[in-house]
């Protein structure tokens, strides 16, 4: 694909809100049952959120799940390629836990 590393999941064609790559990088591109992700685009919220980085799952799609990364004023949709949504949302709630 065109804007993907060669052995990455992960699409570079947007920018990404602070410390969402390296956790997209460390957390959800090592996991087996995930195919790709697309980060989309950044827009600003009304509510400021503190610095640090929260990545909920908003809902399950047809090939996979929406997620949504909130970082200090901003939000970024997730879109991530999977057949087992099921299994991410659990892990998006341990990865909360041990924040």
């Amino acid at each position: 694909m065109k804007h993907r590393a060669k052995s990455s999941k992960i699409k570079y064609e947007h920018h990404m809100i602070k410390g969402l790559r390296e956790f997209l990088e460390k957390e959800l591109e090592p996991l087996e049952y995930v195919t790709a992700i697309f980060p989309g685009e950044i827009k600003r919220t009304k509510n400021p959120s503190s610095g640090t980085l929260r990545v909920k799952f908003q809902y399950s799609t047809n090939t996979g799940a929406k997620l949504l990364a909130y970082g200090s004023g901003v939000v970024q949709e997730i879109f991530v390629v999977t057949n087992e949504p099921e299994k991410l949302k659990e892990k998006l709630v341990k990865i909360q836990f041990r924040r």
